[in-house]
C-alpha cells in the first residue's frame, strides 16, 4: 500500500503518521504567510555549460542575418572573437566587428559602435566580453532604433519603438548584465553613470559558456566576481525585494560564496569558474526583479572622480554598508551568515567581516585610502552619492550625510 494513501494516513497500524501530517488548516496559513505580490516578466533564453559558445550561430542565426559583434580588443587579443566568428560565419551570417569599447563606458563608446551598426544596415546584435560590451550594445540598440541620445533613455520605459534582437555572450562573472533590460552608459563629460532601462532592450538570448571565464586574469576575475557577490547582498534586503528576487539572489549568493575562493585559488577550476558564471546571471536576474542598494550609489563618484575600477570600490563599500542596513534588515542578513557557514547570532558584523576577508584574500584593497581618494573630496561625493537612484531602494534610508559618514568609514578604517 502506497504510505501516501488516505489509508495508510488514517490506519491504526501506523499511528505515528498522523502526528507528522500538518493539518490543512496548517498548511495554508503557513503558505499564506510567505505569498506576496511580484511582477515577474522573464524574456531572456539562458543556455548554460560548457562550449555552449558553439551554439552561438544557431541561436543568431533565428533572430537575424546581419550581424554587429560588440567587444573589446582584450577578448580579440584572447582569441573568443576569432571563436565567436566563425561559429556566425559558419551560420551563413554577414558579420560586423566593433572591438573598441573601454571599461565603463560612456556615450563615446555608444557613438563610435552606432556608427558601425549604421553602415553594416545590421538586423541583430551581439553583446560578447563582459558588462562594458553589454551595455555599450545596448546602448546602440536604444540608439539605432529609437534615435536620440543617451540621456533621452535615463530611466525606465522612455523607447517608444520596438527594438532589435540581442545575444548576449559573457566572459567575466561580474555584472550579470546578460540577465537585466538596463545599459549603464557614462556621460563623456562627467563619467556619471546613467541606467537606461526598457524591457524592450532585454536580450533574447544568453549564452553562458564557463570555459570563456578561464582567459580572464585573477585582478579582472577578482573585481568582477566582488560586484557579483555584491549584486547578490544588496538585492537580497533591498525595499523592492520579492518572492522571485530572493530567489535568485541568495542562490547566486550560495554559488558565489561558495566559488568565489575556490577559483581564487585555481583560475583553472572550471566547476568554480562555471558556480561564478551562474551565480552572475542570477544576481544579475535579481537586480531586474529588485534594484540596487547604497553600495552601488557611493561606487559611481568614485569611479566618476579617480577613475578606479567599478568591483575595487564596490569591494571597499559593501561590508561598510552591510553594517550600515544592519538594524533594519538583520534577520536577512542571517540568512546569508548561515549559508556561509557564519555566525549568525550578530549576522550583518559576521558578513561584513566574512566580505572584507573575501576581498582582501582576492587582492583587491579594502579601503578608501588605498585607493589613492582624499577626503577632501568626499563631501562633494557624498551629494552626487545622494542623487543615484540606487540609493532610493537601500532598505535603510540614505542621504548625503549618511553618505559621506560611510565615506568616512571607508577611507581608513580602523
Amino acid at each position: 500500500m502506497p504510505v501516501n494513501s488516505t489509508a495508510a494516513v488514517n490506519s491504526t497500524e501506523h499511528p505515528r503518521n498522523s502526528h507528522h501530517v500538518p493539518s490543512s488548516d496548517r498548511i495554508s496559513q503557513s503558505l499564506t504567510d510567505e505569498l506576496e505580490s511580484f511582477d515577474f516578466d522573464p524574456r531572456t533564453r539562458v543556455v548554460f555549460g560548457s562550449g555552449t559558445l558553439e551554439r552561438l550561430g544557431e541561436f543568431t542565426k533565428s533572430l537575424g542575418n546581419r550581424v554587429l559583434v560588440v567587444t573589446d580588443a582584450g577578448l580579440r587579443d584572447a582569441g573568443h572573437v576569432e571563436r565567436a566568428n566563425k561559429c556566425l560565419h559558419d551560420s551563413g551570417l554577414k558579420v560586423t566587428f566593433f572591438d573598441e569599447v573601454h571599461p565603463n563606458p560612456t556615450t563615446n563608446d555608444v557613438a563610435a559602435a552606432l556608427a558601425v551598426a549604421k553602415q553594416a544596415e545590421i538586423d541583430v546584435i551581439v553583446g560578447l566580453g563582459g558588462g562594458s560590451s553589454m551595455d555599450c550594445a545596448k546602448g546602440v540598440n536604444f540608439l539605432l532604433t529609437n534615435g536620440g541620445k543617451m540621456e533621452d533613455y535615463w530611466g525606465v520605459g522612455k523607447a517608444t519603438k520596438p527594438m532589435l534582437p540581442m545575444v548576449a555572450v559573457p566572459t567575466t562573472a561580474g555584472t550579470g548584465s546578460e540577465a537585466q533590460s538596463f545599459a549603464l552608459i557614462g556621460q563623456a563629460e562627467s563619467h556619471m553613470k546613467m541606467a537606461c532601462g526598457d524591457k524592450k532592450a532585454a536580450c533574447r538570448v544568453a549564452i553562458l559558456d564557463p570555459e570563456l571565464t578561464l582567459s580572464m586574469p585573477a585582478k579582472i576575475t577578482a573585481a568582477t566576481g566582488v560586484d557579483a557577490i555584491s549584486h547578490a547582498v544588496e538585492t537580497y534586503v533591498t525595499k523592492p525585494r520579492n518572492s522571485v528576487s530572493a530567489l535568485f539572489s541568495r542562490k547566486a549568493w550560495r554559488l558565489l560564496s561558495d566559488g568565489f575562493p575556490r577559483v581564487l585559488q585555481d583560475g583553472r577550476n572550471l566547476k568554480a569558474r562555471g558556480a561564478m558564471l551562474l551565480g552572475a546571471h542570477f544576481a544579475g536576474a535579481a537586480i531586474e526583479n529588485s534594484m540596487l542598494g547604497a553600495t552601488h550609489a557611493l561606487a559611481n563618484p568614485l569611479t566618476a572622480h579617480y577613475d578606479l575600477s567599478h568591483g575595487v570600490v564596490i569591494g571597499v563599500m559593501l561590508p561598510h554598508v552591510v553594517r550600515f542596513n544592519g538594524a533594519k534588515v538583520a534577520n536577512l542578513y542571517a540568512d546569508l551568515a548561515e549559508d556561509a557557514g557564519l555566525d549568525t547570532a550578530a549576522p550583518a558584523e559576521s558578513l561584513a567581516k566574512f566580505l572584507q576577508e573575501l576581498i582582501a584574500a582576492s587582492g583587491q584593497p579594502t579601503d578608501l585610502k588605498a585607493c589613492g581618494v582624499s577626503a577632501d573630496l568626499i563631501p562633494q561625493m557624498a551629494e552626487e552619492a545622494a542623487k543615484q537612484w540606487t540609493g532610493n531602494f537601500n532598505p535603510r534610508p540614505v542621504d548625503a550625510t549618511s553618505l559621506e559618514e560611510l565615506y568616512r568609514c571607508a577611507l581608513s578604517p580602523a
